[in-house]
């Protein structure tokens, strides 16, 4: 399997050319003095431990798997020392409150590193993603007590963070859960229920494990507006906040899964374990997606990392594998064969998952840049364009940027031909582990209809004019634009048909309450690919001028995904203008 190198060039050219980061945070609060050295320390650094410690462990990882013993789980050798790297370069702190410890960077630069460890090892980088996700929900919505008790040990990755949603018979409709929160005297609670798909529910790399868990208190109304989120630590800390008693739950089982094997997944098991309420009774939910939200763009950085790793594992064997001739006639005559970049078809392949990741990169933090605002800014009518784009574009970043990931997984393993299907050569694992992206943190289904219900026909698509107005913008503070027009064209048509499918969907939806449900998935893909677009009409902007290979490179693949990828927008509008009838029309008994 070849080794991953962590993208840096690439990084560097989005944060500090394409998408112009360094304006942004010196314009914000708290990072007036955040400098090209420092940036450049930390993505640095963090490259080489993916590279170095992280990737090494992946595929001798996903072999090995989690055992689960006398209610212990083993993990694969390699991520203890791994884990123990992370911890001692403060890496688990980077967007950390730094009241309780934390370095309270901006989410535009630690989404990056989010990529790399991601790359690296998905089924590892889920443990300090996971502990970064509670620590942020524990932040906006824990008590004082609980901030100053659990905050700093998981920032130091000491302890880390788990949360548990699922239960066998709730999955996206956690309404119906039945895990039970009963007050004590003392002011905590005793949790008791099951919980499943608790990702690092339970490990020996942390001395203490932090679940947030969604349970319902014996006053509470029914369904989602009866959920409370608790905070149970595996250890209670003690007076001196060090791990005390062992809590009343354990790990019933770990799932024997298609993709992440080395990451366990287990069945937790409360039995009047002691635990605290996070936030308000009853409003759990809006608690949990705190952590949620933060987790969905994560998976979405998640998926591009992975889908990087799978492009350079195919653009070096395509360069190595000998197949054939060059159409035009032989490209290395002094060889048996050409290697396989001479063909049309592969080539396009590899286009497809270069212009793909690219913009997806590009994409996560133009995503966390408005994140960053929202959180930062002191102009309100600028906080509130981050809020509407943030909640527009934050489905987009999960569904699409996941289902694509994927589709590039699937074409670096197609590269391949038949190699890409043995394991040894690392593709097969690529894809499997993937496929948990679109699932997991609300199925890319369930992001597709909260984009079209709540974010566009809710709101009349007001938060998707919020969107062109940047777009728009960004097109008429160009200089020269004729240099561009060969992609400001077809984006801003792009943009007009995605305008007027969105209008359609507003109206006909007010009498036909199928209407969103059947064409979420196109809509949110139309909306994607104008997204994709939109970056690299950014990408090709911030390279005129430059004839470095890097810099030509940029623009033949801008020109590539604005022919070939973009004009998916109209078959997807067609789909749309179909509605509801075709997928409506079957009888139940017919399926």
């Amino acid at each position: 399997m070849p080794d991953y190198k962590a993208p840096l060039d690439d990084i560097r050219f989005v944060i500090e050319r394409q998408l112009a980061t360094y304006e942004l945070w010196h314009s914000l609060r708290n990072f007036e003095d955040l400098d090209k050295n420092t940036v450049e320390a930390i993505l640095s650094e963090c490259g080489k431990i993916a590279g170095d410690a992280i990737a090494p462990c992946s595929r001798e990882a996903d072999e090995q798997g989690c055992q689960l013993q006398d209610g212990k789980v083993a993990v694969p050798q390699g991520f203890a020392d791994a884990y123990q790297l992370l911890c001692d370069g403060g890496w688990c702190s980077l967007s950390g409150n730094p009241e309780f410890g934390g370095m309270g960077l901006p989410k535009s630069l630690v989404a990056a590193v989010d990529e790399m460890v991601q790359g690296a090892c998905m089924s590892f980088g889920l443990l300090p993603m996971l502990t970064a996700g509670a620590c942020l929900a524990i932040d906006a919505h824990g008590s004082d007590a609980l901030k100053s008790t659990y905050l700093e040990k998981m920032y130091s990755g000491a302890w880390s963070g788990a949360m548990d949603l699922t239960e066998p018979h709730a999955g996206t409709d956690l309404g119906l859960i039945r895990t039970r929160a009963e007050p004590f005297d003392d002011g905590s609670y005793a949790v008791t229920g099951t919980k499943i798909f608790i990702t690092w529910g339970e490990h020996q790399l942390a001395e203490n494990i932090i679940h947030l868990v969604l349970a319902k208190l014996p006053d509470a109304p029914t369904g989602s507006r009866g959920i409370s989120m608790f905070l149970v630590p595996k250890y209670i800390p003690d007076a001196q906040g060090e791990p005390g008693e062992r809590n009343r739950f354990s790990c019933g089982g770990l799932e024997k899964k298609m993709g992440i094997k080395a990451s366990p997944t287990c069945v937790m098991n409360f039995d009047g374990a002691r635990g605290w309420l996070v936030g308000e009774p009853h409003k759990g939910l809006q608690a949990m997606f705190t952590m949620m939200n933060y987790e969905r763009l994560v998976v979405g950085i998640q998926g591009v990392g992975a889908a990087e790793a799978s492009y350079q594992n195919a653009v070096s064997y395509a360069r190595e594998r000998l197949q054939g001739r060059s159409p035009g006639g032989a490209h290395s005559p002094e060889k048996e064969a050409d290697n396989l970049l001479v063909h049309p078809d592969v080539r396009r392949m590899l286009l497809t998952m270069r212009a793909l990741n690219e913009a997806g990169r590009a994409f996560y933090i133009y995503v966390s840049q408005w994140l960053d605002i929202a959180k930062f800014s002191d102009d309100q009518q600028r906080k509130t364009q981050a809020e509407a784009l943030v909640a527009l574009l934050t489905p987009v970043a999960k569904g699409f940027m996941t289902d694509r990931a994927f589709e590039v997984a699937v074409l670096g393993q197609q590269v391949y031909g038949g190699h890409g299907f043995i394991r040894e050569w690392g593709q097969e694992q690529l894809v499997r582990d993937t496929r948990i992206t679109q699932i997991y943190e609300g199925t890319n289904g369930v992001q597709a209809m909260d984009l079209v219900g709540r974010k566009t026909v809710a709101t009349h698509g007001q938060l998707l004019d919020v969107f062109v107005g940047d777009v728009d913008a960004f097109v008429a503070g160009l200089v020269n634009k004729r240099e561009l027009s060969n992609l400001i064209t077809p984006l801003q048509q792009a943009i007009v048909l995605l305008q007027t499918t969105t209008h359609s969907i507003v109206q006909q939806s007010a009498d036909n309450r199928f209407l969103p449900g059947a064409v979420a998935v196109d809509y949110q893909d139309m909306v994607g690919y104008v997204c994709y677009a939109y970056m690299w009409l950014r990408a090709a902007a911030a390279v005129r001028g430059d004839d470095s290979d890097f810099a030509c490179a940029k623009r033949a693949t801008a020109e590539f995904y604005m022919l070939k990828l973009l004009p998916q927008v109209d078959t997807l509008a067609r789909r749309v203008v179909a509605g509801s009838a075709p997928v409506m029309a079957m009888r139940d008994d017919w399926f």
